[in-house]
Protein backbone atom coordinates (compact mmCIF):
# COMPACT_ATOMS: atom_id res chain seq x y z
CA UNK A 1 0.00 0.00 0.00
CA UNK A 2 3.20 2.42 0.56
CA UNK A 3 5.55 3.35 -1.56
CA UNK A 4 8.94 1.89 -1.03
CA UNK A 5 10.64 5.29 -0.16
CA UNK A 6 7.82 6.00 2.55
CA UNK A 7 8.30 2.59 3.81
CA UNK A 8 12.28 2.98 4.28
CA UNK A 9 11.48 6.35 5.65
CA UNK A 10 8.99 5.12 8.19
CA UNK A 11 11.52 2.36 9.51
CA UNK A 12 14.01 5.49 9.69
CA UNK A 13 11.08 7.18 11.84
CA UNK A 14 10.95 4.44 14.24
CA UNK A 15 14.85 3.32 14.24
CA UNK A 16 17.33 6.09 13.77
CA UNK A 17 20.94 4.26 14.02
CA UNK A 18 24.59 5.60 13.54
CA UNK A 19 25.74 9.40 14.09
CA UNK A 20 23.57 12.05 15.52
CA UNK A 21 24.12 15.59 14.85
CA UNK A 22 21.92 18.23 15.71
CA UNK A 23 22.39 21.62 14.22
CA UNK A 24 20.27 24.54 15.68
CA UNK A 25 18.23 22.03 18.25
CA UNK A 26 15.11 23.26 19.27
CA UNK A 27 12.77 21.23 21.75
CA UNK A 28 10.86 19.54 18.85
CA UNK A 29 14.31 18.53 17.72
CA UNK A 30 15.35 17.10 21.17
CA UNK A 31 12.10 15.54 22.31
CA UNK A 32 11.93 13.14 19.07
CA UNK A 33 15.79 12.42 19.23
CA UNK A 34 15.17 11.73 23.14
CA UNK A 35 12.68 9.02 22.04
CA UNK A 36 15.03 7.62 18.90
CA UNK A 37 17.57 7.10 21.76
CA UNK A 38 15.23 5.47 23.95
CA UNK A 39 14.63 2.70 21.10
CA UNK A 40 18.29 2.55 20.34
CA UNK A 41 19.30 1.37 23.99
CA UNK A 42 16.25 -1.18 23.80
CA UNK A 43 17.38 -2.36 20.61
CA UNK A 44 21.31 -2.73 21.28
CA UNK A 45 20.24 -4.56 24.83
CA UNK A 46 21.83 -8.04 24.77
CA UNK A 47 19.74 -9.30 27.26
CA UNK A 48 16.67 -8.42 25.18
CA UNK A 49 18.13 -9.45 22.16
CA UNK A 50 17.11 -13.22 23.13
CA UNK A 51 14.29 -15.28 21.44
CA UNK A 52 12.33 -15.49 24.16
CA UNK A 53 11.70 -11.86 25.42
CA UNK A 54 10.99 -10.45 21.46
CA UNK A 55 7.37 -9.81 22.75
CA UNK A 56 8.60 -8.13 25.57
CA UNK A 57 11.01 -5.99 23.48
CA UNK A 58 8.73 -4.76 21.25
CA UNK A 59 5.90 -3.51 23.76
CA UNK A 60 8.58 -1.84 25.09
CA UNK A 61 9.62 0.20 21.48
CA UNK A 62 5.51 0.59 21.20
CA UNK A 63 5.39 2.24 24.75
CA UNK A 64 8.27 4.77 23.54
CA UNK A 65 6.43 5.52 20.17
CA UNK A 66 3.16 5.73 21.69
CA UNK A 67 4.76 8.66 24.33
CA UNK A 68 5.79 10.69 20.88
CA UNK A 69 3.23 10.13 18.62
CA UNK A 70 -0.33 11.58 18.68
CA UNK A 71 -2.40 8.43 17.23
CA UNK A 72 -5.41 10.52 17.73
CA UNK A 73 -4.72 13.06 15.92
CA UNK A 74 -3.00 11.12 13.27
CA UNK A 75 -6.31 8.94 13.01
CA UNK A 76 -8.47 12.25 12.59
CA UNK A 77 -6.16 13.40 9.44
CA UNK A 78 -6.34 10.02 8.04
CA UNK A 79 -9.75 10.14 7.67
CA UNK A 80 -10.09 14.16 7.15
CA UNK A 81 -13.51 15.20 6.44
CA UNK A 82 -15.46 10.89 7.45
CA UNK A 83 -13.81 11.78 11.34
CA UNK A 84 -16.96 14.41 12.11
CA UNK A 85 -19.31 11.37 11.03
CA UNK A 86 -17.59 8.92 13.07
CA UNK A 87 -19.69 8.31 16.56
CA UNK A 88 -17.27 8.29 20.05
CA UNK A 89 -17.23 4.51 20.18
CA UNK A 90 -16.26 4.71 16.35
CA UNK A 91 -13.49 7.14 16.41
CA UNK A 92 -12.02 5.03 19.62
CA UNK A 93 -11.65 1.50 17.43
CA UNK A 94 -10.41 3.89 14.54
CA UNK A 95 -7.52 5.31 16.74
CA UNK A 96 -6.70 1.76 18.02
CA UNK A 97 -6.89 0.26 14.55
CA UNK A 98 -4.84 2.43 12.54
CA UNK A 99 -1.72 2.82 15.32
CA UNK A 100 -1.95 -1.15 15.32
CA UNK A 101 -2.04 -0.85 11.51
CA UNK A 102 1.54 0.79 11.69
CA UNK A 103 2.92 -1.20 14.06
CA UNK A 104 2.24 -4.27 12.11
CA UNK A 105 3.30 -2.40 9.68
CA UNK A 106 6.57 -1.09 10.00
CA UNK A 107 7.33 -1.07 14.02
CA UNK A 108 8.38 -5.43 13.59
CA UNK A 109 10.83 -4.45 10.65
CA UNK A 110 13.00 -1.55 12.79
CA UNK A 111 14.97 -5.04 15.27
CA UNK A 112 16.55 -5.78 11.42
CA UNK A 113 17.13 -2.44 10.75
CA UNK A 114 20.95 -1.65 10.03
CA UNK A 115 23.29 1.43 10.67
CA UNK A 116 22.63 4.70 8.77
CA UNK A 117 24.53 8.68 9.43
CA UNK A 118 21.39 10.83 10.39
CA UNK A 119 21.65 14.88 10.28
CA UNK A 120 19.13 16.32 12.65
CA UNK A 121 19.02 20.23 10.61
CA UNK A 122 16.84 21.81 12.97
CA UNK A 123 13.09 22.63 13.57
CA UNK A 124 10.79 25.39 12.20
CA UNK A 125 7.82 26.60 15.27
CA UNK A 126 5.07 28.02 14.26
CA UNK A 127 2.89 28.64 17.29
CA UNK A 128 1.63 25.48 18.57
CA UNK A 129 2.92 23.32 15.28
CA UNK A 130 6.61 22.61 14.01
CA UNK A 131 8.19 20.45 11.64
CA UNK A 132 11.67 18.76 12.33
CA UNK A 133 13.87 18.42 9.22
CA UNK A 134 16.16 15.38 9.19
CA UNK A 135 18.15 13.88 6.76
CA UNK A 136 19.45 10.45 6.37
CA UNK A 137 22.57 9.39 4.70
CA UNK A 138 23.11 5.65 3.88
CA UNK A 139 25.67 3.28 3.28
CA UNK A 140 25.45 4.21 -0.37
CA UNK A 141 25.64 7.91 0.19
CA UNK A 142 22.15 8.12 -1.00
CA UNK A 143 20.22 10.99 0.63
CA UNK A 144 16.70 10.55 2.37
CA UNK A 145 14.67 14.03 3.76
CA UNK A 146 12.56 13.38 6.94
CA UNK A 147 9.90 15.86 8.06
CA UNK A 148 8.62 14.72 11.54
CA UNK A 149 5.37 17.09 11.26
CA UNK A 150 4.84 17.96 15.19
CA UNK A 151 2.23 19.74 17.80
CA UNK A 152 2.69 21.26 21.15
CA UNK A 153 0.25 19.88 23.96
CA UNK A 154 1.47 21.45 26.96
CA UNK A 155 5.28 21.08 27.18
CA UNK A 156 5.35 18.25 24.81
CA UNK A 157 5.64 17.64 20.72
CA UNK A 158 3.98 14.86 19.39
CA UNK A 159 4.34 13.77 15.69
CA UNK A 160 0.89 13.96 14.03
CA UNK A 161 2.42 13.31 10.21
CA UNK A 162 5.36 12.11 8.76
CA UNK A 163 6.81 13.58 5.20
CA UNK A 164 9.80 11.23 3.50
CA UNK A 165 10.88 12.69 0.46
CA UNK A 166 7.89 15.03 0.37
CA UNK A 167 5.28 12.09 0.76
CA UNK A 168 3.08 12.43 3.64
CA UNK A 169 2.01 9.64 5.37
CA UNK A 170 -0.85 10.83 6.80
CA UNK A 171 -1.95 11.83 2.97
CA UNK A 172 -1.45 7.86 2.13
CA UNK A 173 -3.86 6.92 4.17
CA UNK A 174 -6.43 9.53 3.74
CA UNK A 175 -6.00 9.09 -0.25
CA UNK A 176 -6.68 5.12 0.23
CA UNK A 177 -9.21 5.49 3.12
CA UNK A 178 -11.27 8.16 1.17
CA UNK A 179 -11.41 5.69 -1.40
CA UNK A 180 -12.58 2.83 0.32
CA UNK A 181 -15.37 4.63 1.74
CA UNK A 182 -16.31 6.04 -1.46
CA UNK A 183 -17.01 3.06 -3.28
CA UNK A 184 -18.30 1.15 -0.11
CA UNK A 185 -18.50 2.29 3.37
CA UNK A 186 -16.87 3.30 6.45
CA UNK A 187 -17.75 -0.06 7.85
CA UNK A 188 -16.30 -1.69 4.62
CA UNK A 189 -12.73 0.10 6.03
CA UNK A 190 -13.02 -1.25 9.16
CA UNK A 191 -13.47 -4.67 8.37
CA UNK A 192 -10.74 -4.49 5.92
CA UNK A 193 -8.70 -3.11 8.66
CA UNK A 194 -9.24 -6.06 11.36
CA UNK A 195 -8.69 -8.72 8.57
CA UNK A 196 -5.29 -7.56 7.72
CA UNK A 197 -4.75 -7.05 11.38
CA UNK A 198 -6.63 -10.35 11.89
CA UNK A 199 -9.13 -9.48 14.43
CA UNK A 200 -12.21 -11.09 14.86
Amino acid sequence: MMTMCLWRGIVILFLIFGISIPVMAGAPTEQIKLATDKIISIVTDVGLKEPARAEERRKLIRKVVDERFDWEEMARRSLARHWAQRTDDEKREFVSLFSDLLERTYLSKVEGYSGEKVLYEGDAVDGNYGVVKVKIVTSANTEISVEYRVMRKKDSWFVYDISIEGVSLVNNYRTQFNSIILKSSYQNLVKRLKDKLNIN
